[in-house]
């Protein structure tokens, strides 16, 4: 592990140069890319749901317009300026992605990717790109560096000292699910509620907690529609868990529009009560799944994080 005693104020985030090193399909959607780069040891070992940008080099000069090897540039936390301030055309693509595993003595981080495509094609620069990634194939990875104070930046869960865990999600959401659920400590209980494409995208998830992963499999049917009878089905049999998690007093919530707003929100930790909530995937799915738990059933709003990680039929933004 790297020495992290002398941490300076530095960005919580950084580009990497990161190179390919193994490929490995996990199932029909998904995808498992392992990554070196050459300071990687200073990639900081959170995993769970931490978030970091791909970016996919359209050529060679990608990297001196992002400041990927420019100390000062990187210290001053410019890369994305750099980015936006470039011609469209000269703009390399990237997307979001969960961190599924860091092993900093091997200079390794893998990422599961999410295969999607659109008559038989793959759509979007990410799935493109996983079209036809290789070992020796070389990206930029925008992600946390562990000598900042502020390298736990794009982390969504927060449960404090909640021990009855619910997680619910879409495919996009099983990178972040899965790690969550591997760290958990002994002494949690938690649910998992993951709809998948297919039958062939269950996987296999280790945890020391109780854990309860339930697969849903759509074959076919609209994303999302797995999702709210399994919420139901869940509050049912743990209506108990729902009632003590119960709000004092009426919350209102905004009505966010998903199709031009971001729908994101992710409460501080709260230092007493037993429940924690944690929903991410399409963005009108996960509005009405928060409607459920905290207008229609009353569950304490700040015990609820909820992430619209994307919105059918619109790409991610990122200008």
């Amino acid at each position: 592990m790297p020495d992290t005693s002398a941490i300076v104020d530095r960005p919580g985030y950084r580009p990497y140069r990161a190179t390919v090193t193994a490929v490995r399909r996990l199932s029909p959607t998904f995808v498992r890319v392992s990554f070196t780069g050459p300071e990687f040891e200073h990639f900081a070992d959170h995993a769970r749901d931490q978030r970091v940008k791909v970016v996919f080099p359209k050529d060679d000069r990608c990297y001196a317009d992002l400041g990927v090897d420019d100390e000062d540039a990187i210290l001053r936390g410019e890369w994305y300026a750099r980015w936006r301030a470039l011609p469209d055309d000269r703009r390399s693509p990237f997307r979001t992605y969960t961190v599924r595993a860091v092993d900093t003595a091997s200079r390794r981080v893998d990422i599961d990717f999410v295969t999607h495509t659109e008559d038989g094609h793959p759509a979007g620069p990410g799935s493109a790109w996983l079209h036809t990634a290789m070992p020796g194939d070389a990206v930029v990875i925008v992600g946390p560096d562990v000598r900042s104070e502020h390298s736990d930046t794009g982390m969504d869960w927060k449960p404090g000292h909640a021990t009855e865990l619910l997680l619910l999600g879409d495919e996009t959401a099983m990178p972040a699910i899965t790690g969550i659920l591997e760290r958990l400590p002994a002494p949690c209980r938690a649910t998992a509620l993951i709809e998948v494409p297919d039958r062939g995208d269950v996987i296999p998830v280790d945890s020391v907690a109780d854990v309860d992963v339930r697969w849903l499999p759509r074959g076919g049917a609209p994303v999302g529609s797995l999702l709210v009878p399994a919420l139901h089905e869940w509050r049912r049999a743990d209506r108990s868990v729902v009632d003590a998690a119960h709000a004092d007093t009426v919350q209102e919530l905004d009505d966010i529009d998903v199709d031009t707003q971001i729908l994101w929100d992710s409460p501080e930790p709260e230092s007493t009560g037993e429940f924690y909530a944690w929903l991410a995937g399409e963005s009108a799915v996960i509005k009405q799944l928060r409607r459920l738990l905290v207008t229609d059933w009353g569950v304490d709003r700040r015990r609820v994080a909820f992430m619209g990680y994307w919105r059918q039929g619109v790409a991610e933004r990122t200008g």
